[in-house]
């Protein structure tokens, strides 16, 4: 019993990374198709496969972690909602006030 209570939280822990790589795949991917598929010839084609891709790689990686747990899969939910935030912070376009500063010299 006690070794159950002490594992416990690494196998979540587990489950949450987990749940950032599937996020940093699909955030990431979706990052590169922005990149990638509006100048592509087949954009629809970029879009609809990437799109595809992703999904499949995402539910198939949550379908496995969970094992048919909720709360490994509530962990792995958090851990690609987290993925989501930083992706989303790393790639952030400079706003119109930080390139207006940029330009001016750090003023």
């Amino acid at each position: 019993m006690n070794e159950l209570l002490i594992m416990a939280p690494l196998i979540l822990a587990g489950d949450l990374l987990a749940g950032v790589l599937l996020g940093a795949f699909f955030f990431g991917g979706l990052w590169w198709t922005i990149r990638i598929g509006p100048p592509s010839e087949w954009s629809g084609l970029v879009f609809a496969g990437s799109l595809l891709l992703r999904l499949a790689v995402s539910v198939t990686g949550f379908y496995l972690v969970s094992h048919g747990d909720w709360r490994k899969l509530v962990a792995c939910l958090a851990g690609f909602l987290l993925a989501r935030i930083a992706v989303t912070r790393l790639i952030r376009l400079p706003s119109a006030k930080s390139t207006r500063i940029l330009q001016e010299g750090g003023q």
